[in-house]
């Protein structure tokens, strides 16, 4: 194997996932085959608290308040951008602006709009940008969409993706930009959550036709953090039934986000049956995938342990468990590893094109629930122009 390739990454927001970045870099070594040697140099945050806990970051150079700094540093090559959903489109530009290549949180923009000329500009420029989602990297997911994407589970009969957080149970944690329509947009969990359950879908080219919503704004207000409460005027929860395609036919897709989901806790899930056999994996229970089979006619459930090893390989022994960091390793792999040329058939990070994708299912979304009725979407590689919000059959861009 030749020499790893240096990459400098810069930080844009030093919150739980910045500072998860710096672990990710820490743990580096683990993987066995890796074309790069990542190095985190500098960190970019408005508040000082979190940006000063990088200083026991021996790598890092460089703390300021002001992103614009990062953009033009020499030892920065690549951004990592973890910013309120509101400033997505402006800080997303700049970096591009710039030439600097990123990997950006999801949603990819407040809105339709922001998402489409975020992918416009992207897919004009020569930059190397990917969305975050790491959920699909467990090991016991990418069996599963290995088995789906080889077809081996015949005509498909349906699919359910769920992402459900249990933390906004507690009524009185305090409101943060993240229950605010003006910093997280109107579409609410479905920009935190949503391109976790479309991530794969998505890459399988699964094309939802309609979709049917139900949203749920569960608590209106929560403390403010100065002895007051505030307003929160965001989806707390959202269940959409889309009617998909894919080359065996039409097939009933599911997807579900919820921040207040009672008896879980962080729990990502899929679930997808065909003729032929069915998949299921959930990080409730993350060593295990289970397999459906048919074998002489009958229904045959089977458990297969997973183990350690996902879409890169690592030192760690195939018999250890799999957890959150370790995804996000994975994830961090598979972007470096594309940007780097070398992820080949291995699965990759959300692209702009898809994050633009997702925000069309989730406008579809706010406009079913409005008028009560199940809303189409236009045609996912169609022309792109700007449109009002929940004008679904409009599309963004240039």
């Amino acid at each position: 194997m030749s020499t790893p390739q240096p990459v400098r990454i810069g930080v844009v927001g030093a919150g739980l996932m910045g500072k998860e970045l710096a672990g990710v870099v820490g743990r580096w070594a683990t993987l066995t085959d890796s074309p790069v040697a990542p190095e985190l140099t500098a960190v970019c945050d408005v508040v000082e608290g979190p940006r000063d806990w990088f200083r026991r970051v021996s790598s890092v150079r460089t703390l300021t308040d002001d992103y614009r700094v990062l953009l033009e540093r020499d030892d920065v090559d690549v951004l990592y951008l973890a910013v309120p959903h509101h400033l997505h489109q402006r800080v997303y530009l700049d970096a591009v602006e710039a030439g600097k290549d990123f990997l950006g949180e999801k949603p990819f923009g407040i809105d339709p709009q922001a998402a489409g000329a975020i992918a416009h500009r992207v897919g004009s420029s020569d930059v190397f940008v990917r969305c975050s989602s790491e959920m699909p990297f467990f090991p016991g997911a990418q069996r599963a969409i290995r088995m789906i994407a080889s077809g081996g589970l015949g005509r498909l009969v349906d699919a359910r993706f769920c992402f459900l957080h249990s933390s906004d149970l507690d009524v009185d944690k305090p409101a943060n930009w993240k229950r605010q329509t003006a910093t997280c947009g109107q579409i609410g969990v479905m920009g935190d959550l949503g391109m976790h359950v479309l991530h794969v879908p998505l890459r399988l080219g699964w094309q939802p036709v309609t979709v049917f919503a139900q949203l749920q704004d569960l608590v209106p207000a929560r403390p403010d953090g100065r002895g007051g409460m505030t307003a929160c005027d965001t989806i707390d929860n959202a269940m959409l039934a889309c009617r998909s395609v894919d080359e065996t036919g039409e097939f009933p897709l599911a997807l579900v986000t919820k921040r207040i989901a009672p008896g879980e806790m962080n729990t990502w899930s899929m679930r997808v049956m065909g003729m032929a056999g069915g998949v299921e994996f959930s990080t409730r229970n993350p060593q295990v995938l289970r397999v459906m089979t048919v074998v002489a006619g009958e229904q045959v459930w089977q458990e297969v342990q997973v183990g350690s090893q996902s879409s890169a390989p690592t030192v760690t022994g195939a018999i250890f468990e799999f957890g959150f960091a370790d995804a996000l390793l994975q994830m961090w792999a598979s972007y470096l590893g594309e940007r780097a040329g070398t992820l080949g058939d291995g699965f990759g990070c959300v692209t702009p094109q898809e994050a633009l994708a997702s925000h069309l299912v989730f406008d579809a979304a706010l406009l079913s629930s409005a008028e009560e009725r199940a809303v189409p979407l236009p045609p996912r590689h169609g022309p792109l122009r700007r449109h009002a919000p929940g004008d679904v059959l409009g599309v963004i861009g240039r």
